[in-house]
C-alpha cells in the first residue's frame, strides 16, 4: 500500500510541477522595462542596491507581508507544539563548543556587514537574519544555549518588533498618498531602521523555528 501512495504522491507532485512549467513559457512577454523603471528612480529610492530599492521602496508592502507570513508560521508553530515543555540544550560537545565560541562572534559581524552592505550591495536584513538565526542554532547544537520554552514578554517583542516597526513606519507615510512612499530626502534612513529592525526579528523567528521544537 505504502509504494503505491508514495507512487501517487510522485506523480501528483511531478504534473503540478509539469503545470507550472507550462504556465510559466505561457506567459505573454513583459510589456514594461522593469530595470529601466527602477533605474530611473535610484536616485530617490535612498539605497544605492536596485533589489534593496524594490524590497523596500517600490515594493515594499511586498516585504511587509512576507514578514507577516514569517511571523505567523512561527506562530503556528508555537500552537501546534506540546504545551509541556522542558527546555534543554543538547550534548554537550568540548571540540564543537570551542568552534562555536570562535564561529559565533564572526556569524555576528557578519550579520552586521550584510546589513549594511544591503544599501549598496547583495544584503540586507533577509540575509543578515539568516546568519543570526543560524548562529544561535549552531549555539544549541553546541549545548551552549537550552532550546526555547513559551516565549518571554521580551522575546515576544523581538519576535514581533521588525513587522511592528515596519507597520509604524507604513502608517506614518499614508499621508504621502501611497503605502510606503518614503520622502527622498528621509528614505534612507527610514530604509535603514526597518531593516536594522527587521534584522534582529528574522533571527528571533529563525531561530525560534528550530528551538521552540526542540
Amino acid at each position: 500500500m505504502k509504494p503505491l501512495k508514495h507512487l501517487t504522491l510522485i506523480l501528483a507532485a511531478s504534473a503540478f510541477a509539469a503545470l507550472l512549467i507550462a504556465a510559466m513559457f505561457a506567459l505573454p512577454p513583459p510589456t514594461v522595462n522593469l530595470a529601466a523603471s527602477v533605474a530611473a528612480d535610484m536616485d530617490r529610492s535612498g539605497t544605492a542596491h536596485p533589489v534593496t530599492a524594490v524590497l523596500l521602496n517600490f515594493r515594499g508592502y511586498d516585504t511587509l507581508l512576507e514578514i507577516g507570513v514569517l511571523l505567523l508560521a512561527l506562530l503556528v508553530v508555537l500552537a501546534v507544539s506540546p504545551r509541556e515543555q522542558h527546555a534543554g540544550s543538547a550534548a554537550a560537545e568540548p571540540v564543537l563548543q570551542m568552534l562555536a565560541r570562535i564561529a559565533v562572534p564572526l556569524m555576528l559581524l557578519a550579520a552586521g556587514y550584510l546589513l549594511w552592505a544591503g544599501a549598496y550591495r547583495p544584503g540586507g536584513a533577509f540575509q543578515a537574519g539568516a546568519v543570526l538565526g543560524a548562529a544561535a542554532v549552531l549555539l544549541f547544537l553546541a549545548g551552549l544555549l537550552p532550546g526555547w520554552n513559551a516565549p518571554t514578554l521580551r522575546l515576544r517583542w523581538g519576535l514581533a518588533g521588525g513587522f511592528l516597526v515596519f507597520l509604524a513606519v507604513a502608517a506614518a507615510l499614508l499621508g504621502q498618498g501611497a503605502l510606503l512612499r518614503y520622502p527622498p530626502e528621509a528614505a534612507g534612513a527610514l530604509i535603514l531602521l526597518i531593516e536594522a529592525a527587521l534584522t534582529v526579528s528574522l533571527g528571533l523567528i529563525l531561530a525560534g523555528l528550530f528551538l521552540f521544537l526542540s
